[in-house]
């Protein structure tokens, strides 16, 4: 599974590249707001940050709109892969774009039927908000394996990118179901490495080494 981490704080992307965890990046603008910086300046700083695709939102919510403002967005870097909503729209603007070679993220997806005509627009990616269905008394896990099977029917290429994720279980679920990405908030992300027999056993460990009265250094 390939993790994206889902912000736009430049130090928590620093970090977790840095540490290896990193295989790209999702914003929108909410993220961007939290941020405190201008657009623009944040999301090339992130681009230069990552190897990776960077998803930056579209806010238009026409054809004509979204094509201007991903034409701008795309000569942020060559990374950038462009986020559009799950509407008509959308849609048509995410076939114009992989036709002519980009990466689009197509967001916003709360059922098996859009994931459906995201993929046919050729979709490089797929965000299905998996938490957002959950605050609904819906399982966000049907949907992800709904899609799943969908597209292994069919074989389309889209990649199932789990996003609205919550929890450290939602991460294990996702993967579970074959997830293609997780994006996933820093805290979230930093909180799959905790375990407390992990801890327990270097406490254990710690404690027969002092006995030793030995150094490695």
């Amino acid at each position: 599974m390939k993790f994206f981490v889902d912000t736009a704080d430049v130090n928590e992307i620093r970090e977790l590249n840095e540490i290896g965890l990193l295989d790209g990046v999702t914003t929108n603008p909410s993220l961007i707001m939290k941020s405190g910086r201008d657009f623009t300046e944040v999301t090339k700083e992130i681009c230069g940050i990552v190897e990776g695709p960077v998803s930056a939102e579209v806010t238009a919510l026409d054809f004509d709109g979204m094509m201007k403002e991903a034409e701008v967005l795309l000569k942020i870097a060559d990374n950038i892969c462009i986020k559009v909503p799950l509407t008509i729209d959308g849609l048509r603007a995410c076939k114009a774009l992989t036709t002519a070679g980009h990466k689009v993220n197509v967001t916003l997806c709360f059922s098996a039927n859009q994931a459906l005509l995201a993929a046919k627009a050729g979709a490089t990616f797929i965000s299905p908000f998996i938490g957002r269905l959950d605050d609904m008394a819906i399982n966000g896990m049907d949907l992800i394996g709904e899609i799943r099977v969908i597209y292994d029917n069919y074989g389309f290429q889209t990649e199932i990118l789990a996003a609205s994720i919550r929890t450290v279980n939602h991460v294990r679920e996702a993967a579970l179901i074959g997830a293609d990405v997780a994006t996933v908030p820093p805290a979230t992300l930093k909180a799959l490495v905790k375990h407390p027999m992990t801890d327990k056993g270097i406490e254990s460990f710690l404690a027969d080494w002092a006995k030793t009265g030995q150094n490695i250094v």
